[in-house]
């Protein structure tokens, strides 16, 4: 087990997961080593291609497509693949189902959720220069299942009409001021310009409704100064809806009505911001023909600006003025009182696609963003917070392994920086003693901070302060892709990758982690140097999921790089639907419970041949009915992929024609995971067998075939896991196992009074008279299960392969929980505490696995999600350990690990609907 120097930790990113997939990841052009600098430059070179190429086969495939689409000849599918030639299938996907997801959860009565997607404000001279490109991307987005809400303004036509009829455009402060013969002439154009557009769309199969009037209600601005301009005091949504339901994409102008039924003239984008403030949309969208905001002095287009961070300063530069410093204001105005998810970008029509659907953008985002700090001292943050957060958030304190106050007395001993932002969603400390190179030693980011793309702004603050930087973390961090999108080069030795960027060597990184060696500033095993590999397009790969991707420049920088900018549309994560076949049994309603908690997931459908059109009690997010659901039903479901994934709660070969008509829908096109609570699949090649603390998370993520292990292979594999290489190899060990009646199954009962036949357990206290019976004292199927998962621990050699143990199991007459007796003979010598260092170690960072030194009693694993060891004992001979295993055979053995690895291959935080409260 390696030691960190006291001195310094290494440091600690203890980032979670992300509710979307992969991002592509890069390794800058300049990084210095081996083969992963020419595969960075190689990757670079190709997303400059992409980008060069992208709009033209987006035009010509999306007219096809689209013209296919509306005369039956292109499905949805399709569709989203010619997205693809902007960004990866991953960012698509993930971005199309945070927009058509956006608001799962409105109550009755709010807005549809196709409304909240985006509202989109088209300037006029697009109306007459790009007609047929925005109608392309309306339609587009339309056949996506998405409802831009489109408000266009006419300034230019009107202005040409105006002038033909002798009439002279006039302003005050910025307004038109329009008379009763102006208001005529602008009521005319709008109509025409409206039906334009909903024409255009028509003409591509797309239906749209055009609504000049009755959304807006206004009142005189100022009649006397400004005429017949109006003021809007209300938005009626009743119009927007009835489009929208009826699948018409809805077309708006900014006329306005006042009480009295007089039409006022009302500036389009002031029109646009009262309609966000009403939709609270995730995206508002100003499509113009610069296709973006521009620095004064650069003129090179702004990126992204975090309102929170950056507004002051950007107000105060010498170029921003007049209709520049109008805009930024209003644009803030109107974010300040919308969510967080929501953000407004500046496009043009022909990059509306890479907008809404890449990391990259092509546009200026402006979002809200975050106040960061920046203190030299724990004191001047404040400690109270920061104990708070190294508690909650710190795996070194949280297993125990140090204290706060210890952390806290290493900062006063070197010179430090701690950054974060205000609500303390990102805590980062970054250690720099005179002199030498600065190494980031905690980087502590909340669910949240993680969400609201704090995590870059917060990384990038740190990157200002200081030009070369060093970091560590573990080498099977699920998210080693954002470090490596970070750092201008790496390498990963005994199971941890140092990052650094900022220094241009391989030599001069020598020279300065030599440097840490002999200050104790970071681990030794890290010389000499050498290269890895690091996960470069690792999304396609089906590998580690990015839980970030970097964020572009700021508007300071204003630099026009390709560098991401990772959720900046919104922080919704997508709802995935769940189907559970055999929902009777207790796992079953355990899992009923924890889908019930689940904050994204949704159970749609529950499968039972004895409760039928019978409410599910149970279930409150929605109404949900037990339904019968056949081979021939589950097939067609998915194949039209009505479920994201489905449980198999069923007996012991029972679920295979119901696999085999989701694996015949698969090949049309059906994408459903499946978890299978049965033995039926424990043994295939091709299925994943999850149990994520012993054999990892990565092939879970990427795998739609998953076994659930069984209750008792599952205490059995966590027991014998740490000591695989320190068992004697020529004798065997054994575990002795008990089990609450509910693990034998159930069967049907008496009906309750609404005619629901009761379930009731197959084995009861009464039939074991108090006493313990033993059953199937030889060949288990779970012995069978434990021996064989256990040697893929092994070195593959022939002590591994012929690896095995004995199992046998025994009912009691308490209702759940399983509690294991280990006994294991040693290699060598071993005493108790080397033994119980080796569970400790093991599962430090485990959440769900709780070590200690008594005895676990089987009534403390009785309802609880976990799994607890302890009572390790070693024979007074040296070279025989004893050690005691508990779980709750209907949760960690079935239900709750059956939700770890729904989380894992969905996207989710593998914890996601488990209560951390009861352990």
């Amino acid at each position: 087990m390696l030691r960190r120097s006291a001195n310094i930790p290494r440091t600690t990113l203890s980032l979670s997961r992300s509710t979307a997939p992969a991002a592509r990841a890069f390794t800058k052009p300049s990084l210095p080593v081996s083969a992963s600098s020419q595969l960075s430059k190689s990757n670079v070179l190709l997303e400059l291609d992409v980008n060069k190429v992208g709009n033209e086969i987006r035009k010509r495939g999306l007219t096809s497509a689209l013209n296919g689409q509306r005369d039956g000849g292109m499905d949805r599918d399709t569709i989203i693949r010619l997205l693809y030639s902007l960004g990866s299938k991953h960012e698509v996907e993930r971005y199309l189902r945070i927009f058509t997801q956006s608001s799962q959860a409105g109550a009755t009565g709010a807005v549809l959720p196709e409304a909240k997607f985006a509202v989109l404000k088209i300037g006029g001279a697009i109306l007459t220069n790009e007609l047929d490109d925005l109608a392309l991307s309306l339609s587009f987005l339309n056949r996506l299942g998405l409802y831009p809400i489109v408000l266009h303004g006419a300034g230019p036509q009107l202005n040409e009409l105006l002038e033909a009829e002798g009439v002279v455009p006039d302003y005050e402060d910025g307004i038109r001021i329009t008379d009763a013969k102006t208001l005529a002439i602008a009521r005319r154009v709008f109509l025409q310009e409206n039906l334009k557009l909903t024409t255009a769309l028509e003409r591509l199969g797309t239906r749209a409704r055009p609504i000049p009037t009755g959304v807006f209600t206004a009142e005189y601005l100022n009649k006397d100064k400004y005429g017949l301009v109006g003021k809007i005091t209300s938005v009626n949504k009743a119009p927007i809806e009835a489009a929208i339901r009826a699948g018409c994409l809805p077309i708006l102008t900014s006329l306005a009505e006042n009480a009295e039924g007089q039409i006022l003239n009302v500036n389009a984008d002031i029109a646009a911001g009262e309609l966000a403030r009403v939709l609270e949309p995730m995206k508002i969208v100003y499509l113009n023909e610069k296709g973006g905001l521009f620095h004064g002095v650069t003129g090179k287009k702004i990126s992204t600006i975090n309102l929170d961070e950056e507004y002051d300063a950007l107000m105060k530069e010498s170029w921003v003025k007049f209709g520049t410093k109008l805009k930024i204001r209003e644009i803030k105005e109107l974010l300040d009182t919308l969510p967080r998810t929501s953000s407004v970008a500046i496009i043009s029509t022909d990059m509306l696609q890479k907008e809404l659907f890449t990391d990259a953008g092509a546009g200026t985002l402006i979002r809200r963003g975050y106040k960061l700090y920046k203190q030299p001292s724990v004191e001047a943050v404040g400690s109270t917070q920061l104990r708070q957060i190294f508690t909650d958030r710190d795996p070194e304190v949280k297993s125990g392994r140090k204290s706060v106050a210890e952390i806290f007395s290493e900062l006063k001993n070197s010179p430090h920086t701690i950054y974060g932002d205000e609500p303390f969603d990102v805590v980062a400390v970054v250690s720099h003693p005179e002199g030498e190179t600065p190494v980031m030693t905690k980087f502590l980011p909340s669910r949240n901070g993680i969400l609201n793309k704090i995590v870059d702004n917060v990384f990038d603050a740190i990157k200002k302060d200081h030009k070369r930087l060093f970091w560590t973390a573990k080498a099977d961090d699920e998210n080693r892709a954002w470090h490596f999108e970070r750092a201008d080069g790496s390498f990963t030795r005994a199971g941890r990758s140092l990052f650094w960027y900022g220094v241009p060597a391989v030599k001069q990184v020598e020279t300065i982690i030599q440097g840490f060696e002999e200050n104790g500033r970071i681990e030794r095993v890290f010389l000499p140097v050498g290269p890895s590999v690091p996960p470069h397009r690792i999304a396609s790969t089906g590998g580690a999921r990015a839980f970030s991707t970097s964020a572009r420049p700021s508007a300071s920088s204003a630099s026009t790089s390709s560098a991401r900018r990772g959720y900046a549309t919104a922080t919704d994560v997508p709802r995935k639907r769940v189907a559970l076949i055999g929902a009777r049994g207790y796992t079953g309603q355990n899992l009923i419970s924890l889908i019930n908690a689940h904050p994204h997931l949704d159970l749609t459908h529950v499968s039972s041949r004895e409760l039928a059109g019978l409410p599910l009690k149970e279930y409150t997010k929605s109404d949900v009915s037990y339904s019968n659901l056949s081979v021939k039903d589950v097939g067609k479901m998915a194949e039209e992929n009505e479920v994201d994934a489905w449980v198999m709660a069923l007996p012991n070969g029972i679920c295979k024609p119901f696999v085999d008509a989701i694996d015949a829908a698969t090949s049309k096109g059906g994408k459903s995971v499946i978890v299978d609570l049965s033995a039926d699949y424990r043994f295939e090649k091709d299925w994943t067998y999850g149990l994520p603390e012993l054999y990892g998370r990565e092939a879970t993520k990427t795998s739609t075939r998953i076994s659930n292990p069984g209750c008792y292979a599952t205490n059995t594999q966590m027991l014998l896991a740490p000591l695989m290489p320190h068992l004697d190899k020529h004798q065997m060990p054994s575990v002795f196992g008990i089990s609450g009646y509910s693990g034998a199954g159930t069967k049907s009962g008496e009906k309750d009074a609404e005619g629901r036949p009761k379930t009731v357990a197959k084995v009861t206290p009464d039939d074991l008279r108090g006493g313990i019976r033993p059953y199937t004292l030889t060949d288990h199927i779970h012995e069978r299960e434990a021996s064989t998962q256990l040697r893929t621990l092994l070195p593959s050699s022939g002590s591994a392969s012929e690896f095995s143990l004995a199992f046998i199991p025994n009912v009691a007459p308490w209702f759940s929980g399983i509690i294991s007796v280990l006994t294991a003979p040693l290699e060598k010598t071993m005493r108790a505490s080397e033994i119980l260092a080796l569970y400790e170690e093991k599962y430090a960072n485990e959440r769900l696995c709780v070590v200690g030194k008594g005895v676990p009693d089987v009534t403390e694993a009785e309802g609880k999600h976990g799994w607890r060891v302890g009572g390790v004992q070693v024979h007074s001979s040296g070279k025989r350990v004893v050690v005691v295993g508990a779980l709750d055979n209907l949760l960690k053995g079935a239900a709750t690990q059956c939700m770890q690895n729904l989380n894992l291959a969905l996207g989710y935080d593998e914890l996601d609907g488990i209560p951390l409260d009861k352990l």
